[in-house]
């Protein structure tokens, strides 16, 4: 009786792993781009953004559009639509959907370290509630800080997240050895990361830029695709 019931507990446990496996598989996008291609996850954590995220690429909303900001240590950024049919030196970053994705931040656990995909969104002004775009997207390549330079960080993030979003060890510590953009913390959310391919996003936040910060030659996303 006692090895039946043992049996039992353990093949409970084994379904629960299981089941927790399932719960944890994250859904992943590579994004062929006429600059090398990269692959990002999307996490569960965040799934109104995952969904959204999901549904554009499906849509095909991607395919063609221009990475319209590089800015060296810090980002890139796509996904405006307007981009698709630019002209040369067009200013683009007004472009998106009807839709926002309501802010989904889960701080200490994603935050903006290198690689981290984030969601653009208009400034607190006009959205204090900060809503992500529908569709604008950036990818952090950020640098690492010095801990000196870390604590102006921390209080003005402090400060704009009335004091909710304070920086633990850990992640200070990602910021001093890996690098980031720490600055957009408890403002911005943070829906996944590059797990392949940051080679191609540092190359691309190398070139040259205009005074927009648009890349001077375009960078074109050839497609986005679900990794099934």
């Amino acid at each position: 009786m006692k090895r039946i019931i043992s049996l039992l507990f353990i093949l409970a446990l084994l379904g629960q792993s299981q089941a927790w496996g399932k719960r944890e598989k994250e859904i992943e996008v590579l994004f062929e781009t006429t600059a090398g291609e990269f692959r990002v996850a999307l996490y569960n954590e965040t799934p109104l953004h995952r969904d959204n995220f999901v549904k554009l690429v499906r849509e095909g909303f991607y395919d063609s559009l221009l990475v319209h900001r590089a800015i060296y240590g810090f980002m890139i950024q796509m996904g405006d639509p307007d981009s698709r049919n630019a002209k040369p030196g067009e200013l683009l970053g007004g472009g998106k959907p009807k839709h926002t994705v309501p802010a989904e931040i889960r701080f200490p656990r994603l935050f903006h370290r290198r690689g981290a995909l984030s969601m653009a969104r208009e400034p607190d002004e006009v959205n204090p509630e900060r809503a992500s775009s529908g569709s604008q997207f950036f990818i952090v390549t950020g640098r690492p800080y010095m801990p000196q330079e870390l604590k102006p960080i921390e209080a003005r993030v402090a400060a704009a997240t009335d004091g909710e979003i304070r920086y633990t060890d850990q992640v200070r510590g990602v910021y001093e050895n890996y690098g980031g953009a720490p600055h957009l913390d408890g403002q911005y959310t943070v829906f996944g990361r590059v797990t392949e391919g940051m080679r191609t996003v540092t190359e691309i936040q190398m070139t040259p830029t205009d005074q927009n910060d648009r890349p001077t030659d375009d960078i074109r996303i050839i497609r986005a695709t679900i990794i099934e």
